[in-house]
């Protein structure tokens, strides 16, 4: 055993001790998984033959109990471990999640019942604060100096109001803007608590948008593409797909054309080459989009200037538009060098 397991290890011994009945030994251990899978208030109950209720009344006077010792120094193991897991929350951001705490904490990915001991310890220490998991809430654990559990979960709750306001996923140079904190690395380790948030690639957004947390492959496409910020064969982006983080990443070729071509945020520009639809590019034939430029213009234009307004849409080689503007059903010739529509 590590000198890190030892110390907490020790403290949650230590802190057992405290409780002399043998019941509510058993109650706080299985409630918190200390030695197993964490249980529930009516598992607990049918096992010992006590309602739910009663349960929770002995779990509430245990940890009642275990804070006024914690706060008399009573549990002389649990200096160590404070020391410990705050020298870590520090370097962390001052608060985290406890499954990033336990890892950093551990040097590997901790077991669940290493998570919920680091948990069990700081529920009932003075100098930790915890975050109760829950629909919006990671279950988490901060340095109690800079703020309890309210005052934590009021942080979270104000980033992604920001996040929100804006409308778009966010850097953390971007949230350190609109926010007051010492170092944008406290604003990742608060947003990292919140189940509404995720980020990707340096960005921070509401976990419901694709550009963070993108959920099957057409969002993928859509986040390498808008990272790129360029068009791209079909191929470049299934290899992207494939070197990204995303959890999901084995995908093929064929798979990633055909979520291509049945997206509309999707333009074919060229030959197997796309763009996002949001940059301007377009559908149809080169003559259409021809078409639709000299339809705008309402006067003519130079072959220069035709071609360079094609290319802003399409990505096609330059002789092929050329080609498109003798089409002398469509197009007009004005003299050596301007076109009209017919």
């Amino acid at each position: 055993m590590d000198q890190n397991a030892e110390i907490l290890k020790n403290a949650i011994d230590g802190s057992l001790k405290i409780i002399e009945q043998d019941r509510e030994k058993e109650i706080i251990s299985r409630r918190f998984g200390l030695t197993g899978t964490k249980e529930t208030l009516e598992q607990i109950g049918e096992m010992l033959s006590i309602t739910r209720e009663r349960v929770r009344q002995l779990e509430k006077a245990i940890l009642i109990r275990l804070q006024i010792s914690a706060e008399d120094n009573q549990i002389k193991e649990l200096a160590a471990a404070e020391k410990l897991l705050i020298r870590n929350l520090t370097e962390m951001g001052r608060v985290a999640k406890i499954s990033d705490l336990a890892n950093k904490v551990y040097g590997r990915t901790a077991t669940t019942s290493e998570k919920t001991g680091i948990y069990f310890i700081a529920t009932f220490s003075k100098s930790l604060a915890v975050v109760e998991e829950n629909d919006k809430y990671n279950a988490a654990v901060g340095i109690a100096e800079y703020g309890d559990s309210k005052a934590i979960r009021e942080k979270v709750d104000e980033i992604v109001k920001v996040i929100k306001e804006n409308k778009a996923p966010m850097t953390l140079d971007e949230l350190d803007s609109k926010l007051n904190y010492e170092h944008p690395d406290h604003i990742k380790a608060i947003a990292s608590i919140s189940k509404l948030l995720s980020t990707l690639n340096g960005l921070w957004g509401l976990s419901k948008w694709p550009a963070v947390n993108p959920k099957n492959i057409r969002d993928k496409i859509f986040v390498i593409l808008e990272s790129k910020k360029e068009p791209m064969h079909f191929s470049d982006i299934a290899k992207e797909i494939k070197e990204s983080n995303f959890k999901r990443k084995n995908v093929t070729i064929q798979a990633i054309h055909n979520e291509l071509i049945k997206d509309s945020r999707f333009i074919l520009i060229g030959r197997g080459i796309y763009a996002l639809s949001s940059w301007g590019y377009k559908k149809g034939t080169i003559s259409e989009i021809i078409t639709s430029i000299l339809e705008k213009s309402k006067e003519p234009l130079s072959r220069e200037e035709i071609v360079k307004q094609v290319l802003r849409v399409r990505k096609v080689k330059e002789t092929t538009i050329l080609l498109n503007l003798q089409n002398k059903k469509l197009f007009k010739k004005i003299d050596k060098n301007s076109y009209t529509l017919a």
